[in-house]
């Protein structure tokens, strides 16, 4: 008896099993056009996935923290996430220059990628000191997991590689990888090399759509029309731009009979 309820057991578990695994092939199929997502992974992963592809610019996929708030209805959630997901070394998040709260998430994994594009091209150009993208990847990067370094620290962690020069730090400025604070010159951004245009397209892409939907009577338009419009300022697509605005409460999406509408918020 106890052998036939161990096998009911089992089989209760096997069949709760398979319902869990149907359930979440039905849920990756659908979640790709979907806005909302309720767990932060999947979240990035699909947004990592869905990141434009952006002609002559050289750059592993990023998401903004907005566009995170915007796809994950629990914020404290997504905080909690991002703090634990930084930790274990799995993303990096970066502050931009394109508003006070706004910040990039990139994959660990991206992130070195990245650092290998620009060191190859700084070897192409025949550029010396190419050993520091070793130190900063190996001792730099991996240790301090804040956006930002204080210049000592930092100068302390490359060591650890071999004799740092004013020559190596200047390297790594000059390929994107740090920017120094305006506020404090004795301290440094981490940054994502290539962004520039970018943040260029994100900065007028937020103006063009609020200035379309500002223009309109009711200040809204379907989602589903929306997203089929074409930015002349920025080469990113409207999706990303919409998640970036809905995250940042420039914007809200309401149910109506007729379909999901796009709103101005008010202030």
């Amino acid at each position: 008896m106890a052998q036939n309820l161990q096998k009911e057991r089992n089989d209760g578990e096997r069949k709760k099993a398979q319902l869990k695994a149907a359930i979440l092939i039905k849920f990756c199929l659908s979640v790709e056009k979907s806005l909302t997502f309720s767990d932060t992974m999947v979240a990035l992963r699909i947004m990592r996935a869905q990141f434009p592809q952006i002609d002559k610019v050289s750059i592993q996929p990023f998401i903004l923290q907005s566009q995170l708030y915007s796809s994950v209805k629990d914020r404290t959630r997504v905080d909690r996430d991002l703090e634990s997901l930084k930790r274990e070394k799995v993303l990096r998040i970066f502050k931009l220059n394109t508003g006070q709260d706004d910040h990039a998430i990139m994959f660990s994994e991206d992130y070195s990628s990245q650092i290998e594009r620009v060191k190859k091209r700084s070897q192409e150009k025949k550029l010396g000191n190419l050993e520091v993208f070793e130190w900063f990847k190996t001792h730099v990067i991996d240790f301090k997991l804040e956006p930002s370094i204080e210049h000592h620290e930092l100068w302390t962690l490359l060591s650890l590689g071999g004799k740092v020069k004013d020559e190596h730090i200047s390297l790594l400025i000059n390929a994107g990888l740090l920017t120094r604070q305006l506020i404090d010159p004795n301290m440094y951004w981490f940054t994502i090399p290539n962004i520039g245009s970018i943040l260029k397209g994100i900065s007028q892409g937020r103006k063009e759509v609020l200035s379309l939907l500002n223009r309109r009577r009711y200040k809204e338009m379907m989602l589903a029309s929306l997203e089929k419009k074409h930015l002349r300022l920025s080469s990113l697509d409207m999706r990303f731009h919409l998640r970036d605005l809905i995250g940042s409460g420039h914007l809200k999406i309401v149910q109506t009979p007729t379909g999901l509408v796009v709103q101005v918020s008010k202030d």
